[in-house]
């Protein structure tokens, strides 16, 4: 059911991004329509003038002339520019360059604009032509850009998209920053108040103890309460463990092969115990120390191979532990946790740093998350899964910078 919601979750993600996307191409789309039937008409009203202009330059209709550029070219807000056949500007309106008294300089830079919309636009022909025999008797073109209204309106969807975009960003870092600070906060709580409830029975538990010892004689009974006194003493650890999460890292330069040796040494020890035949390899190379907590380290490396031996249905089972330098070089070291285990399906290997998510019938989904946070906000390294393969096993891999 869990691992049904995570997935539910990630297809609701998906389907909000792909209907962002559609109404972002919808928007766009619509803009660019509005665009060419602007465009359409602007250059229907220059065609229309570059007829009439030829109509009335062949009848040497003056009038005409003077109402055509008045009433319909002096009245456009686009840039125009009148050049003979050869591209050389005759007049211009609507330029950010004096058209009164055109100097050389002036007469450059429109020759320059010229060339830039006739390769963006498609200049309109004005031909003069005899009446009597048809020839062409004057060839001129008029250039045109987009108005202020059009190039508005070209960029006006990239603007919404980036505000939206922004918009979308800050209240996901936000949703993001307050939704990790409420998971810490229930994460720090529970730890606390586990290691508060754990601490009186273990003190009164390790109480009786020394009582019992006092009055068991029996060598057998004092081999039961050595182990019981064990079991206690790593029962404190855990207290320990759970009352330092949301404390201040209490971090030393420890070796941390010494450590890794203690925590498989326990788990061999009770390897017989378990009902299966699990050979765990140790593959230890020479590595400068790293900065630790001690008590949260071995709690990472103990829950990771605890999920090794759970992941290991075969009969005969290997966990390969190796350590070494990343790359065989400083600064960073890597241990490495690798089974031959029932592996990680693709799907599920997005999810299993994920809170509450579980494959274990009887799982709370909460080891790997709390180990992640132990390596990357405690200890400022990184713990990731390295190689997985259904059927074949799982590689985890934890690396942290060296004290060199």
């Amino acid at each position: 059911m869990k691992n049904f919601i995570y997935r539910f979750s990630d297809r609701f993600t998906l389907f909000l991004f792909s209907f962002a996307i559609i109404l972002i191409l919808l928007m766009l789309y619509y803009s660019q329509t509005i665009v060419h039937d602007l465009r359409a008409q602007s250059r229907s009203i220059l065609e229309f003038y570059a007829r009439i202009q030829s109509r009335a330059t062949a009848e040497n209709d003056t009038k005409i002339l003077n109402f055509l550029f008045e009433q319909i070219i002096q009245r456009t807000d686009f840039p125009i520019i009148n050049t003979d056949k050869n591209k050389n500007p005759i007049y211009w309106i609507n330029l950010p360059i004096d058209s009164e008294n055109p100097s050389p300089e002036a007469i450059e830079k429109v020759k320059r604009i010229v060339n830039n919309l006739g390769k963006e636009i498609e200049p309109i022909p004005i031909i003069y032509r005899d009446e009597k025999s048809g020839e062409i008797l004057l060839e001129q073109f008029l250039f045109y850009g987009d108005s202020n209204l059009i190039t508005r309106l070209i960029w006006l969807p990239y603007v919404e998209i980036g505000v939206i975009s922004l918009f979308i960003i800050i209240a996901f870092l936000g949703f993001h920053s307050i939704k990790r600070s409420e998971e810490q906060s229930i994460w720090v709580g529970m730890a606390k108040e586990t290691a508060h409830q754990l601490g009186t029975p273990i003190s009164s538990l390790m109480g009786w103890l020394e009582l019992i010892k006092n009055d068991a004689p029996s060598s057998h009974v004092n081999k039961i309460l050595f182990d019981m006194d064990n079991d206690i003493k790593r029962l404190n650890k855990v207290a320990t463990r759970f009352s330092q999460i949301g404390s201040q890292s209490d971090l030393r330069k420890y070796d941390i092969i010494p450590i890794l040796r203690d925590i498989i040494s326990y788990f061999k020890r009770r390897l017989p115990h378990m009902g299966k035949k699990i050979k765990i390899i140790e593959q230890f190379d020479k590595v400068p120390k790293v900065n630790l907590n001690r008590d949260l380290f071995e709690w990472v490396i103990e829950n990771l191979i605890k999920n090794s031996l759970d992941a290991i249905e075969k009969e005969n089972g290997v966990i390969e532990i190796a350590v070494g330098l990343v790359d065989g070089r400083s600064p960073h070291v890597y241990i490495d946790v690798k089974d031959n285990g029932k592996g990680i399906s693709v799907q599920n290997r997005r999810l299993i740093f994920r809170p509450g998510y579980s494959t274990k019938k009887r799982g709370w989904g909460l080891g790997l998350n709390l180990a992640r946070r132990i390596i990357e906000d405690y200890h400022k390294g990184k713990l990731m899964v390295k190689d997985t393969k259904v059927g074949e096993g799982t590689t985890m891999r934890i690396t942290l910078k060296s004290t060199i």
